[in-house]
């Protein structure tokens, strides 16, 4: 059985996901979650590039 970095648990199987540039393999649960907090994040990142009227990427 595979363990999970994130909850600990052991599953069947695991995803690999993207997390602050560093892959990782969570279980499905805490990859869903990893993702949302993802997306929110570069959201809130766009928003505030925006208020200050930053025009490039890093």
């Amino acid at each position: 059985m595979a363990v999970c970095k994130e909850c600990s648990e052991e599953v069947d199987t695991l995803e690999t996901v993207k997390v602050d540039g560093k892959a990782r393999k969570l279980c499905e649960d805490c990859a869903g979650r990893a993702r949302e907090t993802a997306e929110v994040a570069e959201q809130s990142e766009a928003v505030v590039q925006n208020m200050m009227g930053f025009k490039g990427r890093r």
